[in-house]
């Protein structure tokens, strides 16, 4: 689906370029790190930004004013990595199911931001993030994903605006 947080558009040239983008080149970027227009129109609307550091807490302040529906949208628009192909089928097999479990227990895709976790960790990361969350009311879960969302957003922006 064209506009998911997995699609890449160009790189904008760091933060000069960012600042420089027309709007709604800006916007597309940060759409591409969070779906929610809401938060990438206020992070786009306060450009020129002094330093990536001061962006990223744009993004994240910005991220915790999401309205509800803003939230549900930007939640919709996630989806579930697939394991490595070289992830043994047991491992592939359990992460579905526990996927399939969190996604009809809560209504959207399961949330975590592996920053900083090591590749060769991230399977036994997911699973027991999600094994572990399955126990959460609504509520709470719902709290907890939006923290993760917030987390997700900054990861890929900083990756975005990463020279190379």
């Amino acid at each position: 689906m064209p506009g998911r947080p997995s699609s890449r558009p160009r790189r904008p040239g760091g933060l000069v370029g960012f600042n420089a983008a027309a709007p709604a080149e800006a916007v597309a970027l940060l759409l591409s790190c969070c779906h929610s227009l809401r938060w990438a129109e206020r992070v786009a609307a306060h450009r020129p930004y002094p330093t990536v550091e001061a962006l990223l807490a744009a993004a994240d302040e910005a991220g915790y004013d999401l309205s509800r529906a803003d939230l549900d949208g930007a939640l919709a628009a996630e989806s579930s990595l697939p394991p490595h192909p070289d992830a043994p089928a047991a491992a592939r097999t359990a992460l579905r199911a526990a996927h399939a479990a969190y996604e009809s227990s809560f209504g959207h895709a399961f949330v975590i931001s592996l920053d900083g976790v090591r590749p060769d960790e991230r399977l036994d990361q997911v699973l027991a993030g999600i094994r572990s969350r399955l126990g959460n009311e609504p509520e709470e879960e719902r709290v907890i994903a939006a923290e993760e969302l917030r987390r997700l957003a900054r990861a890929r922006l900083a990756f975005r605006l990463a020279p190379g």
